[in-house]
């Protein structure tokens, strides 16, 4: 279960805060009506954590749920998106990346921060959006990026509710993260000696984590006036 912890990690967090940026980037337009996109996008990060949304995600991608009856019509045989042991991990992570209102609304907070002075200079100086973007918007938001990977990194590694009620921990246990392992040891075997071996384990995994990003962090991160 430690694997599959780990690449539940690596897999949703990525995504998660890609998906977030872009999404922030996207909201952070002076469009009329914008405010009403912003609730939208962020009702997911408040839904998204429920038992009823991953029974609703459960039945979405069933062998004979919405998607596949979908693909069924476009002529795509049946996925077996949470059956086959390849890709049940991944459908399961897709849950998560759909909770990322809460790292939209940081990234949001910290694009709003960017002084619009440096984009014009850029564009002075002939640089184009995507120079723009790595340039000065990547930097500039840098400590916030840094603060969401450490939350979200925190959160992956607690979650439980999505391959509890979704899969179960199956096909063959390939989504059975230590959380899960965690409760069945404590409530369903009763062995609550080894289950808080287990949660021991888990937090000092999220103490070397997080130590490691943030003595990294000084290569990439950006303070005012400081050399990140």
């Amino acid at each position: 279960s430690l694997a599959v912890t780990f690449k539940f990690v690596f897999m949703s967090v990525p995504m998660k805060l890609i998906s977030a940026l872009i999404i922030a980037m996207l909201l952070n337009q002076a469009l009329k009506g914008i405010g009403l996109f912003r609730t939208i996008y962020y009702l997911p990060s408040i839904l998204g954590g429920s038992v009823a949304i991953a029974i609703l995600w459960r039945h979405l991608f069933d062998l004979n749920g919405v998607v596949n009856v979908f693909l069924n019509r476009l002529g795509i045989k049946s996925i077996g998106f949470l059956t086959d042991p390849k890709i049940a991990l991944t459908t399961i992570s897709m849950l998560s990346v759909w909770q990322f209102g809460s790292s939209m609304l940081f990234f949001l907070a910290a694009l709003k921060q960017v002084p619009q002075s440096l984009y014009e200079a850029a564009k002075i100086d002939g640089a184009g959006p995507v120079r723009s973007f790595f340039k000065i918007t990547i930097p500039m938001i840098s400590p916030m990026t840094l603060f969401n990977i450490i939350m979200q990194m925190i959160n992956a590694f607690q979650e439980y509710t999505a391959p509890a009620v979704i899969t179960g921990g199956g096909p063959v246990k390939k989504t059975q993260v230590l959380a899960m392992t965690l409760y069945q040891n404590a409530f369903t075997y009763r062995k609550m000696g080894y289950a808080s071996a287990i949660s021991w384990i888990m937090f000092i995994i999220i103490i070397i984590f997080t130590v490691f990003i943030f003595s990294t962090s000084a290569k990439w991160t950006f303070y005012g006036d400081e050399e990140g």
